[in-house]
């Protein structure tokens, strides 16, 4: 019986951990470029009071065996890179990501972070930025006298001046992907970082090498499903319930046990 304690309780963390998971998916349901985390879990070891094929007393083989779990943990809280809702902005610095890809961004440090988030600014030389402030790569800069800025699908930044009737070209957009983007990095403020586990960076022009195209005046959305994490909130608190009634019952097998007298 002390066994199912321990159990009971590995059950509770569980179902703690996936409850922060779901909290945090919600709590980013308008978080541009988002993508929403899933929480799994693993068995934890068995003990074998009798193992599988072992001889009964009748001389037969024990077809099962009695094997007793000691409850669960967490393995992972990975991302979900599935494509988020597309939002009209209107706005000539929105960008969204239609495929695979994300943007790249320099951090403070120099080194590079990556976004799906496209959100940009211009800072006060006139870089493209992101809301942090941080610089798009590659690096271009739009002049003071611009009129308009357009984006291709492709990546191609292009800027109409006042004092000309013809586009001027200064920059391309590039995206990066990885061979397994869910061993990204999160480190907040929409940004990811290369990690082992994601494999190495690979560079292209948007359209090409099976990436996604780009969409101006667009926004992606967080891909977080409301009523999904609704329902699997009722879960893990049903399945937190319980749990925590196996340790309430638990304790009261042995406060039955205690109180037997002779």
């Amino acid at each position: 019986m002390i066994r199912s304690l321990f159990i009971g309780a590995s059950g509770m963390n569980a179902q703690k951990t996936n409850l922060d998971v779901i909290s945090n998916n919600i709590a980013n349901t308008s978080t541009y470029g988002f993508k929403a985390n899933r929480a799994e879990f693993q068995d934890l070891m068995y003990q074998a009071v009798q193992a599988p094929g072992a001889t009964t007393s009748t001389g037969f083989l024990n077809p099962t065996g009695i094997q007793i779990g000691l409850g669960v943990m967490p393995s992972s809280a990975g991302k979900i890179f599935k494509q988020g809702d597309m939002v009209n902005t209107g706005n000539e610095l929105d960008v969204s990501i239609e495929g695979k890809g994300f943007f790249q961004i320099t951090q403070a440090d120099g080194s590079l972070a990556y976004t799906r988030a496209g959100n940009f600014k211009l800072d006060s030389t006139g870089r493209i930025v992101n809301d942090q402030g941080l610089v798009l790569v590659p690096e271009m800069t739009v002049p003071t006298d611009t009129v308009s800025i357009s984006i291709s699908s492709d990546g191609i930044v292009s800027v109409l001046q006042n004092t000309t009737t013809t586009q001027a070209q200064i920059g391309q957009i590039e995206l990066a992907n990885f061979a397994n983007p869910a061993g990204l990095k999160a480190i907040g403020k929409n940004l990811y970082t290369e990690t082992d586990a994601s494999g190495a960076v690979n560079v292209a022009v948007p359209g090409q090498q099976g990436f996604g195209t780009l969409d101006q005046g667009f926004l992606e959305t967080s891909n977080v499903n409301v009523i999904d994490e609704m329902v699997n909130m009722i879960v893990s608190q049903r399945s937190y319930e319980f749990n925590s009634k196996s340790v309430q019952t638990t304790d009261e097998m042995l406060q039955a046990a205690n109180n037997l007298k002779r």
